[in-house]
Formats: C-alpha cells, structure tokens, sequence
C-alpha cells in the first residue's frame, strides 16, 4: 500500500552506524518521511537508532522490507549496496542508496536495470547537492558573475584512524579515500561543471591498514572544458577555511566549512554569499527531497545517471592510478535498459 501524494513517505534504514544514525537524527520530526523500521547485524545498534525516531528496529534487514516501508534507505558498506537495492526493488520499493553506489559498473548498471524493471526510482546519496551554498555557487557560475571557469580546486582531507574499520577492508568498501570521499568530489564537479570525460589519479599513501590508499591527488577533465584538481587524504588535513575554490577568468568562488565568499576581479572585497556547511540540515534537505520526488512532485536531484557517471569515474580514476596516464571515463559500450514513465508512489 502507498501513501497520498501529502502523506509522509515510509521509510525503512538499513545500517545504523554512523551515517545511518545521523539520516535517523536528521528524519526525526521531519513531515516529509517517517521512519518506520531501522535494521542492523547489531540489535542494540538498531535499537538504539530505531528509538531517535520511533521506528521498529529489526536485525535482518531483509525483515525491513516487508515493515510497510515505501522506500529504503541503505547506509551500509558498500560491499551490500546491489544485493540490498535489488531486493528492495523487486519489492517495489525506491530505493536511496549511500554513496558510493556500487563496487563497479557491473554492479551499479545491474541496479538501475532492476529498478527501471520494476518501475522504481534509484538514487545515489550526495549530501553536498543539499548543502545551500553549492547550488548558490552554481548560480554564480551560471550567471558569469566569474566569468568563464578555469578550474575547480577541491578538498576533502582529514586524519582518520582506520584500525578495525571496514573502510580498510577493499573487499568491504571497494577502495580507500578515492572510492569515498572521492565520490562526493566527482558528484560536485559534475553538479557544478557537467560531465567529466576523462580522470588522471596518483596514490601519494598507501600506509592505511589493509593496503588502502589515504592519499590521492585527482585530475578531472569536463567535457565542457574546465579542469577540476582533487585532494583527498586522511592522513593529514589542510585545515583549509574552504573545500572548493572555483578559479575563473573574472573571479573566483570559495565554498567553505563555515560560511562562502566570492570576488570579482574587479571588486577589492570579497561579497559573503553562504553560510557554510550543516550536516544534519542537508541530510534533512536530502531526505525531503527524495520523498518528494517519489510522490512525483520533483525530479530527483541524482538520477540513476548521475549516480552510475559517478562509479563510472572512479572506476577511471582506479584504472588511471594502475596506468599512469589519463584515462577516459566511460561504461566501455555497456548499456542499461531504457527508463520507463513509472508514475512515481503509486
């Protein structure tokens, strides 16, 4: 059974670590989604997340599927995120899935498959879509106030104790920094730039435990132009006020942790245009919206494209670090089936 289109979207979480609780903090009192079940392997884990927001906890998450939900939400490593989205689908469920969305291209190719098969929406998290200041510094983009871009400077860099976490196990997690933080770099450059046709990447460390690389500089080629250089390590952090720069040939923009400023050539001071950044409001923001968009109320701001360029990259990204050279950023002729015109929470 599915809800009118003013009825709170249900929600079933899947993962009640880290990520999973802050999604259950950010879902508490929000009128868009109700959270009705939050599975772990861990009951107390899924207990404890479960009561922030009055949900049922479960430890089998496959007994979250059959809750009443009308959607789920996968916050588990990224080693479950196919098989859980592609049951979940062939439940008739949507499906918004953590980043990053797959291990590979197979496997993310796989997923869309099932879910335009079965009629249901597929998206891939990207908390920075939703954090207010990136789309206010796409508008700047777009209205030239910069003039025209020359590159994009991103980083994501802090130090990170990774003993006993299953982000150093690439059986788990496909990857080290790159496959991580790296996804949400590639989705900002591709939100802020369109599409990126081609990646080069150096592994600067590979001291983490399980033979992960912490340490990566990225190259991004745009199809439209611009370059976009990335910085990605959690073995030391810059400490930087902002984590995008975006150089153009009339100004600059500068998206930061605690507020964004920008400045035009011809300008002496910088014009203050964002707060910073709030975790909590953009998984909040994230979170509506993907209801709304369910309730065929609004587009999803990733689509499964979207979602499946972004694997695509990193996949790339990984081939580039293996070769030393560029490499171009393609599914290499495999293709996913075409997308139907499902009405959206029926």
């Amino acid at each position: 059974m599915t809800g009118r289109a003013s009825d709170p979207l249900r929600l079933a979480l899947i993962g009640a670590g880290r990520i999973g609780s802050a999604y259950a903090a950010a879902a508490a009192g929000l009128r868009e989604v109700r959270l009705v079940a939050v599975a772990d392997v861990d009951p107390r884990r899924a207990a404890a997340v479960a009561d922030i927001c009055g949900a049922e906890p479960r430890s089998d998450w496959r007994d979250a599927l059959g809750s009443g939900a009308e959607a789920v939400l996968i916050c588990t490593p990224p080693c479950w995120h196919a098989e859980q989205a592609m049951a979940a689908a062939e439940r008739g469920l949507h499906v918004l899935c953590e980043k990053p969305l797959a291990l590979n291209v197979r496997e993310a190719m796989e997923m869309i498959d099932t879910a335009r098969r079965r009629g249901v929406l597929l998206t891939m998290a990207s908390k920075f879509r939703y954090v207010d200041d990136i789309p206010k510094a796409r508008a700047l983009i777009d209205s030239g106030e910069i003039g025209d871009v020359v590159l994009l400077e991103n980083s994501f860099t802090s130090r990170l104790d990774l003993t006993g976490r299953w982000n150093a196990d690439p059986a788990i997690s496909g990857g080290g920094v790159l496959i991580d933080n790296g996804t949400h770099s590639v989705d900002i450059v591709r939100c802020l730039l369109g599409p990126i046709e081609a990646v080069r990447a150096v592994v600067i460390s590979l001291t983490a435990p399980g033979g992960v690389e912490d340490t990566v500089h990225m190259f991004a080629r745009c199809a439209a132009g611009p370059m976009a250089s990335v910085h990605l390590s959690w073995r030391f952090d810059r400490r930087s006020r902002s984590y995008l720069d975006i150089y153009g040939s009339a100004g600059v923009v500068r998206v930061g942790w605690r507020g964004s400023w920008y400045r035009r050539d011809r300008d002496e001071k910088w014009i203050r245009f964002g707060r910073g950044y709030d975790k909590i409001r953009a998984l909040r923001k994230q979170l509506a919206g993907f209801a709304r968009a369910v309730r065929g109320r609004e587009p999803l701001a990733v689509s499964d494209q979207d979602a499946l360029a972004s694997v695509e990259v990193i996949a790339a990204a990984y081939r580039a670090v293996r070769s030393g050279g560029w490499e171009a950023v393609g599914s290499q002729g495999a293709t996913v089936s075409a997308a139907p015109s499902p009405e959206s929470g029926r």
